[in-house]
């Protein structure tokens, strides 16, 4: 989700990508005189003078709640109404008029020209173009204005829908009554909505603690004595396709997610190589900009369908806790050239390192401590610390970082269970290799 900052993120990325377009379309050539790009008022484009430069403007005229994402997730608090329990989305559209201004004869039809044409074939924004336009470069970031460096940290490039441009259809009347409205003379125009924004607030919210168990646990399958639930539909697939293919990912312990020095498998089949030949892992974040491989560890007697693999503590800056796509890249026996297998969807989770710990509180019951993380929260990752059910955000990083420094006013005393949240993704709790399921020992002490 996006922050309060994404309304003005967009605007400054259309800005930037009609800024783009006239340049790579050359159209100070082609109109022999420079052409700039505003966001602002049409009142405010014409200066008092009245001399009227070449130009492009966009004007953000009106904001809509989208029709889609409204009932969305409602806001849900606890029966007292004190307590949040969830932080619901603001799903806006944004509404905007391109127009062309110049004194010269046709200028602003060509310059609208090539507005709509940019617009067109950029249907949708993506999340590199956001990135590259929010984030500035080292040799000029510290020359922006204190607002456009802000922009960075709108997480735009990270919400959960991107963001489409589409035309829209005014009629007369309609832009009669805007053109009025804003005390402005009537200038060649495009209207367009850039849908949708997502603004979530950042306000702790209560978590509860998972369920280990419905109901008192059943004993052991008579059919099947290694396991204490029944075994349910038994799937027995056909037809295997000659392709390498991963069919599951299993994390090691039992756990639904991967961590760093924990072993992943994965399962398929035909997923042996060439003799001599290396197989490995790709593992690929479009969001945190995240594309690497790792090597997977030697092969075993089934290499056909196994492949395991490990994300090393060594590189715990590379891979930040979030959702990946992985797949397998290999040479199959007698080919000459490596294959990608599909690709499956890997959580990889944070971790607290050197739990149970314990921290004192001061003389107003506050607590300020800090935790040794895995993998490292970068910059514009949401990381908190849960004790038991309530949650307690980490202060802001400004590099990526595996200490995380967190103020708990009124920090409640005793033991809690800890676990970590960084962009939604909890750290293991339950220990999985025992029968019943049981808590780690992951504890903070507040004395």
């Amino acid at each position: 989700m996006s922050t309060a900052l994404a309304i003005a993120g967009v605007s400054a990325v259309l800005r930037d990508l009609l800024n783009d377009g006239l340049i790579q379309h050359n159209a100070v050539g082609v109109l022999g005189s420079s052409v700039t790009v505003s966001v602002g008022p049409p009142d405010r484009v014409v200066p008092a003078d009245g001399s009227e430069a070449s130009q492009l403007n966009l004007f953000l005229y009106q904001v809509t709640p989208n029709a889609a994402w409204r009932n969305e997730g409602l806001p849900a608090r606890d029966g007292s109404g004190r307590q949040r329990l969830a932080n619901a989305p603001l799903a806006l559209d944004l509404h905007y008029l391109v127009s062309a201004y110049s004194s010269a004869d046709l200028h602003g039809e060509i310059l609208l020209g090539y507005a709509m044409q940019l617009l067109h074939e950029t249907p949708v924004l993506s999340r590199q173009a956001i990135r590259r336009a929010l984030t500035p470069s080292p040799d000029v970031g510290d020359q922006l204005p204190p607002a456009l460096r802000a922009l960075a940290a709108s997480g735009l490039e990270s919400q959960l829908e991107q963001i489409r441009i589409t035309p829209v259809s005014l009629n007369t009347e309609e832009l009669s009554r805007l053109w009025t409205a804003t005390q402005s003379h009537l200038r060649p125009t495009a209207a367009y909505m850039a849908s949708v924004v997502l603004i979530e607030a950042t306000e702790p919210a209560r978590k509860p603690l998972p369920v280990l168990t419905v109901g008192p646990v059943v004993k052991p399958d008579p059919l099947d004595a290694t396991t204490w639930y029944a075994r349910g539909v038994a799937v027995q697939q056909g037809l295997v396709p000659a392709l390498p293919t991963l069919e599951t990912v299993e994390p090691a312990g039992g756990h639904s997610v991967a961590r760093i020095d924990a072993s992943v498998s994965l399962h398929g089949h035909h997923l042996d190589a060439e003799p001599g030949s290396p197989r490995s892992v790709v593992l690929a974040n479009d969001a945190l900009g995240v594309s690497a491989s790792l090597e997977a560890s030697p092969a075993a007697t089934d290499a056909a369908g196994h492949i395991a693999f490990t994300i090393p503590a060594a590189r715990s800056m590379d891979f930040p806790a979030g959702v990946y796509t992985l797949s397998a890249r290999l040479r199959r026996p007698g080919e000459a050239s490596p294959r990608d297998t599909n690709r499956l969807a890997l959580t990889l989770a944070p971790q607290i390192v050197g739990l149970p710990q314990s921290f004192a509180r001061d003389g107003d019951g506050n607590a300020s401590f800090e935790l040794t993380v895995r993998p490292a929260v970068h910059p514009g990752q949401r990381a908190s610390l849960v004790l038991g059910q309530l949650e307690f955000p980490a202060q802001p990083l400004a590099a990526a970082s595996e200490t995380l420094h967190f103020d708990i006013p009124a920090a409640p005393p005793g033991t809690h269970l800890a676990r970590l949240r960084v962009d939604g993704i909890e750290s293991p709790l339950v220990d999985r290799s025992v029968t019943p399921p049981a808590f780690l020992d992951l504890r903070i002490t507040l004395t």
